[in-house]
């Protein structure tokens, strides 16, 4: 079974599970989520491979990380993520590129993220719940980053964060690699 196989298995298993833990009908997540019922029907059905921003939104709408959408069982208090375990769930035929490095309950999803952005090439996210903050560290390049309409600069050894309940949008408009480690939390679902 190839890695995609098992990524869209597990998804539809952790979506099945989180869904049934909350209590949310496939009506009720869909609606949440910003997604349509037929797609998380597909998606609980390993029958598709969503994009990125659909698992943010389900994730989201859940209140869990997307790490724990690949893979609700809990083990020991102390989990360590090997390098090529790393989940790389988004990329271009540039050579941009992101990885879900590790992520956690505590107490909401907490995330910390590796991406790289190639000259000229941007990311859009849309709005996450109130109370998500990102928290990022820029280690080559220079990053813009776009928040709610506003262009910020980030140049390599610098730190930015914000909160990420409005439109952004990870850009790199130099002539170099961006590189940048970024945290996302979202608060817990109420």
């Amino acid at each position: 079974m190839s890695d995609l196989e098992l990524l869209t298995q597990s998804l539809a298993r952790s979506v099945k599970h989180w869904r049934a833990v909350r209590g949310f009908t496939l009506d009720v997540l869909a609606a949440r989520a910003g997604v349509s019922r037929g797609m998380l029907i597909q998606i609980e059905q390993a029958r598709t491979n969503p994009s990125l921003g659909t698992v943010v939104k389900i994730g989201d709408a859940l209140g869990i990380s997307i790490t724990t959408l690949l893979d609700y069982e809990k083990g020991p208090n102390v989990h360590i993520v090997p390098a090529e375990q790393a989940v790389r769930l988004w990329h271009t035929e540039a050579g941009s590129h992101n990885r879900l490095l590790a992520g956690t309950e505590a107490p909401g999803p907490l995330e910390m993220w590796d991406w790289r952005l190639m000259p000229g090439e941007s990311s859009p996210s849309d709005p996450h719940p109130a109370g998500t903050t990102e928290l990022l560290h820029v280690t080559t390049g220079e990053l813009t980053l776009t928040a709610d309409g506003v262009e910020y600069r980030v140049p390599a050894g610098s730190s930015a964060h914000f909160e990420a309940n409005v439109p952004h949008t990870y850009g790199n408009t130099g002539d170099v690699p961006m590189e940048m480690i970024m945290a996302v939390s979202v608060p817990p679902v109420s």
